[in-house]
């Protein structure tokens, strides 16, 4: 079954820097396009970042662009995300996701999710 497993969230302050990365397993990893989403307490989740199969076409939400970096391993089966200057805005729970094609048009539905981290940025 296909599995999804974040890690790499925390606590930081306000300028730092984390990386999150998502191992995934139980289907083929080239096959799909892979996304970040984050959740707000009170609010919705929405998408962070999003990453084609072969990790040659990315894009972000605008808030995090210039700041945070989606990137693959397909050796390796595992998804990063590399957030720096990091904001008190950025505070959330941060989900892995696969979506439902190979290209990142797939990731506006996503059909598996992993648990999810915690990311909490300190003023």
């Amino acid at each position: 079954q296909v599995v999804l497993v974040e890690s790499g969230g925390g606590l930081v302050q306000e300028g730092g820097s984390l990386r999150l990365s998502c191992a995934a397993s139980g289907f083929t990893f080239t096959g799909y396009a892979m996304g970040w989403f984050r959740q707000a307490p009170g609010k919705e989740r929405d998408l962070v970042a999003r990453i084609n199969w072969l990790g040659s076409s990315a894009d972000y939400t605008d808030s995090v662009k210039g700041r945070f970096t989606i990137s693959r391993d397909n050796g390796k089966n595992t998804l990063y995300l590399q957030m720096n200057s990091l904001k008190p805005e950025d505070t959330a729970v941060y989900f892995c996701a696969r979506c439902i094609s190979s290209g990142t048009a797939g990731c506006a539905s996503p059909n598996y999710w992993g648990q999810g981290t915690q990311v909490t940025v300190s003023s």
